[in-house]
């Protein structure tokens, strides 16, 4: 069997409704990417402070967490674009004022704090549903489907920085947030375009919330493969990606300002495109485990090494690297995540995917601006991709099912 390198794009010729939600995640994605950029470098700009930078991060932690419990164990239980809905009107009116308070001036601190949370609270409740609904839409072209919106998600996050480092250094912070609730308002007219989403059909009343929830805590922790998948992005995100510190070395190491930020914030989704986009070859792969554990093992000690780096570029090219490698991490550990899950739990499998992805970074704000106010930048990001590697070795002795797991395995139904 001849086995490509590229993506399958015939996944989106096949299903119109796949092809309306990539469209509208690329929209959205640029807009989100732009003021991902934008809150924390002008944070920093208002108290120089790397730590108020880091405390960003366990912000937006709590709403995560809350958001990503309810929300899948809501997303098992109802037409599933009612609840993206709701997470898309949350972040557009979040956007809208920031994007309004900062044009007045400079926002109070606490303000941008609490638009923070409520546009991480939307996002998050977006996330999980369409997390969830993709084996619906993909049917039994998941591998393909999962490695094509994830590198078409990762385009945005290429354009997104890049081009919010230029709109904040030539327009200010501000067209950052427009650009997010024009994004999103563009993503809830393709939303209401999808046909109904509903879940799978339950013989039996669903139990309450918080029995639900704990449903899906269950499932995931009773699968090693799971857990193991979980956990190794953990430890790389929260040791290893060390996103709050890109305004702090663009400023006071580089002398390259918010287009800077913007270029450090890229080259890590560039790596990451590149990869996701060339990922065909995972379609055939059969020891997908073993091919996460290796991507994370690359992302950390390319992260250490980004923090030698004199020059703004050779540490973007080492960022891309790392990107690279958490691409196709990603991409496998969604086909285990999704192909080891049935249907009735994908909305609370999801949510907790999701709550591992979006905290990992959140709590690694927080780990690297600690480091960083402790020592130095440079030190701060050199640490924690050496922390990584280390912690990878940990997860893998105490998952072991994730380096055995057979990518010949059936999906779940």
């Amino acid at each position: 069997m001849k086995r490509r390198v590229a993506v399958d794009l015939s996944v989106l010729r096949a299903s119109r409704d796949l092809r309306l939600l990539v469209i509208g995640e690329l929209f959205s994605g640029l807009g989100s990417q732009a003021a991902l950029v934008a809150i924390p470098f002008q944070i920093y700009v208002l108290t120089d402070s790397a730590a108020l930078v880091g405390l960003l991060g366990i912000v937006e932690l709590v709403p995560i967490i809350v958001c990503s419990l309810l929300g899948g164990a809501i997303a098992d239980r109802i037409e599933r674009r009612r609840l993206m809905l709701t997470g898309q009107a949350l972040v557009t009116a979040s956007a809208i004022t920031l994007a309004a308070t900062s044009f007045a001036g400079d926002p109070p601190i606490p303000l941008i704090f609490a638009l923070a949370a409520t546009l991480a609270a939307g996002a998050t409740l977006d996330n999980v549903t369409r997390s969830a609904i993709v084996p619906a839409l993909a049917k039994d072209r998941l591998r393909a489907a999962l490695s094509l919106t994830y590198g078409l998600h990762q385009v945005s996050a290429v354009a997104g920085p890049a081009l919010g480092g230029l709109m904040i250094a030539a327009l200010g912070t501000a067209s950052a947030y427009t650009a997010q609730a024009v994004g999103f308002v563009i993503m809830i007219g393709i939303t209401l375009a999808l046909p109904r989403l509903y879940p799978a059909p339950s013989e039996q009343a669903h139990p309450p919330i918080l029995t639900s929830i704990k449903e899906g805590l269950t499932f995931v922790r009773g699968n090693s493969a799971l857990m193991g998948s979980f956990a190794i992005d953990l430890v790389a995100m929260t040791f290893g990606m060390p996103r709050a510190l890109f305004a702090v070395l663009a400023l006071t190491v580089y002398d390259a300002g918010a287009a800077g930020t913007g270029i450090l914030y890229a080259s890590v989704s560039a790596g990451a495109v590149v990869a996701a986009l060339s990922t065909g070859w995972v379609e055939h792969a059969r020891w997908l485990g073993r091919i996460v554990i290796g991507a994370v093992v690359v992302w950390g000690l390319a992260i250490a090494a980004a923090g030698f780096m004199p020059s703004l570029w050779f540490a973007a090219a080492l960022l891309a690297v790392a990107g690279a490698a958490d691409s196709i991490s990603a991409v496998c550990r969604s086909i285990i995540n999704q192909t080891v899950t049935p249907e009735h739990l994908r909305g609370r499998m999801s949510a907790i995917f999701m709550l591992v992805v979006t905290s990992g970074p959140r709590l690694g704000d927080l780990e690297a601006g600690v480091a960083a106010s402790l020592t130095t930048a440079g030190i701060a990001v050199v640490s924690g991709g050496l922390v990584c590697v280390v912690g990878v070795a940990v997860i893998v002795a105490l998952f072991p099912a994730l380096a055995a797991y057979d990518g010949r395995v059936k999906a779940v139904g």
